[in-house]
């Protein structure tokens, strides 16, 4: 049973400023585009997991939270009320805030939090952009529990067969104790978070844990067509989905359209989402839906299967997820949790779907070359850590030995518009200080890294390469690289140092994938490319969320363009403030 504290409140009445955004975002207008207004109310939330009462943070009293369901076009406002103890805030993860910035969400970057009591609306236009996204909280390890869907349709027709239906899978991970405390826990030690003691389908763990028998249940029809919009909403964990006796076609990852690519094993990175095509042409019966950890490293990680069912309609009376499993469900067998291959063919198979008049060739002049390696190291302990061993130095993360410090007093995007002085400078490195061998782990004790609100100024337009090295410091693994903004070209990928020669000779600069986050390889590289035609400010970072706060980030501030319609607007009258 869950309990909610959430106020019966009315929709607010949107303030002048929310009809005079509407009105400055005309020039993107289309024809049939809706204004879609939308209210969280975020609070506690009384949820029975695992055989045990916890106090969860959520939305709308619902785990997850509610979907939200737009066609590309539309302008999207959200009221979020923060009736939670805690200061949190939206991001719109994948979504390019096209002259929107200050509705980007993350935390001390493109705003101040939403304090305990206050409010905010979030404005922006879905421009450009089809397919599955998400929202999720960008503070702390609240986005354990405060996320949700946000589907984009298209105004035309899918470029694939019409499913019969559309299916959301959320994958997630529980924490019986506090997530804001697991999180502080870390900040105090310096070290990493507690592991996860679940994972979940759809906010439900499955029968595989002990005291569980909480599992999301899918009926479906035999020989009709299921699109499975399968989002990774995990904190810490890059994760493998099977179905029992079944396949996939993927024809999206990230919003973006693929060519159809066959696979029976689904791999997504924390922040990654994959719309794949599912035909129910088993015999009919029940089947296991599995998730379980691809652990990229050999630290510790959660060994455990989150579980849901699938069943055909032969027998309505296993509808209810009251009811005991059948005893001839099929499990499918999974991969191993070290099967490095299996989740490189993944990442590495789909391409792009190039349409007449898609947006999708990669820009082949570039303007500026940038090589960041990145990874763990250690940092001197900082005030704040009172459990730090100041002998050993806090576990930390940094792009080119710059560990990012976020700002305190005034959030960088606003910064950056009023041109305060003192909050970051814009002398991150384009490439590390010193080269050595990036994928070795005998250098001895791990260099410290520097604390700083660094960042790299973009013009308007400008075409950017980013090398991004996985080093190995403290060991190999896999990293999920997010940019806020934009999405980019992922134009090569493998494992060991990056050779420049070699690289080039795999650069797919006809079909590359198209993406928002991308799994770097443990102990290799990718290269990605885009054009930075959003002014704004905009982070670029680690989405395995203990690696956020130690400092695996860095910012990209570009410049204003030179029309009205590539000018940051200011932010709105309700902005939040420190």
């Amino acid at each position: 049973m869950e309990h909610s504290n959430r106020s019966m409140q009315p929709v607010p009445i949107l303030c002048l400023s929310v009809l005079l955004f509407v009105a400055t975002q005309q020039q993107f207008a289309i024809a049939d585009a809706k204004i879609i207004l939308r209210t969280f109310h975020v609070g506690n939330l009384t949820i029975s997991r695992l055989c045990q009462s916890t106090v969860i943070t959520a939305v709308n009293g619902k785990l997850p939270g509610p979907t939200i369901d737009v066609h590309e076009g539309d302008t999207l406002l959200v009221h979020v009320i923060n009736e939670s103890p805690y200061d949190l805030t939206i991001h719109w993860h994948g979504i390019f805030q096209k002259l929107s910035a200050w509705a980007d969400g993350p935390n001390m970057i493109t705003q101040c939090p939403i304090q305990s009591g206050g409010s905010y609306v979030y404005r922006f236009n879905v421009m450009g952009q089809e397919g599955t996204l998400w929202w999720h909280a960008h503070v702390s390890y609240l986005r354990a529990t405060v996320h949700g869907p946000l589907i984009i349709r298209p105004r035309e027709a899918y470029p694939f067969p019409k499913p019969d239906k559309e299916v959301t899978i959320i994958l997630g991970e529980w924490w019986k104790d506090n997530v804001v405390d697991v999180d502080t826990q870390a900040l105090l030690t310096g070290g990493v978070p507690n592991i996860s003691d679940a994972f979940t389908i759809n906010g439900k763990p499955g029968d595989q844990y002990e005291c569980s028998k909480d599992m999301y249940r899918l009926t479906v029809y035999s020989g009709k067509t299921y699109l499975l919009r399968i989002i990774n909403a995990a904190l810490d964990h890059q994760l493998f989905f099977k179905v029992a006796g079944h396949s996939f076609t993927v024809v999206a990852i990230d919003a973006t359209y693929t060519n159809p690519y066959t696979t029976d094993v689904i791999v997504t990175a924390p922040g990654q989402t994959v719309d794949a095509l599912m035909v129910a042409d088993a015999s009919p019966s029940l089947y296991y839906m599995s998730a379980r950890a691809y652990a990229s490293s050999k630290g510790a990680y959660n060994n455990s299967t989150a579980t849901a069912i699938l069943q055909y309609n032969y027998n309505t009376s296993l509808s209810s997820s009251s009811q005991p499993l059948a005893p001839k469900a099929s499990m499918p067998v999974m991969p191993a949790a070290t099967d490095t291959d299996t989740a490189h063919r993944f990442y590495t198979g789909p391409t792009s779907l190039v349409r007449p008049g898609n947006p999708t060739t990669v820009p082949l002049e570039v303007s500026t070359r940038m090589f960041v390696a990145f990874g763990l190291g250690l940092a001197t302990c900082q005030p704040q850590q009172l459990l730090c061993n100041q002998t050993r130095g806090a576990l930390a993360a940094s792009m080119n030995n710059v560990s990012f410090q976020f700002p305190t007093g005034i959030s960088l995007l606003e910064a950056h518009y009023k041109g305060a002085n003192g909050v970051y400078t814009t002398d991150f490195p384009n490439k590390p200080a010193v080269l050595y061998d990036f994928t070795s782990n005998k250098m001895g004790m791990a260099p410290f890294t520097e604390k700083a609100t660094k960042v790299k100024r973009l013009r308007y337009n400008e075409t950017v390469e980013l090398v991004l090295q996985n080093t190995a410091i403290l060991g190999t693994e896999s990293h999920p690289i997010h940019l806020h903004g934009f999405n980019f070209f992922v134009l090569a990928q493998d494992f060991g140092n990056y050779e420049e020669s070699k690289a080039r000779a795999m650069y797919n600069l006809v079909d590359p994938q198209v993406r928002n986050t991308v799994a770097v390889p443990a102990g290799g590289w990718a290269v990605i490319r885009f054009v930075a035609n959003n002014p704004g400010v905009w982070i670029m970072h680690c989405h395995l969320d203990m690696h956020l706060p130690m400092g695996l980030a860095t910012v990209f501030e570009v410049e204003d363009g030179p029309t009205a319609d590539a000018i940051l607007p200011p932010p709105p009258s309700d902005f939040p403030i420190c």
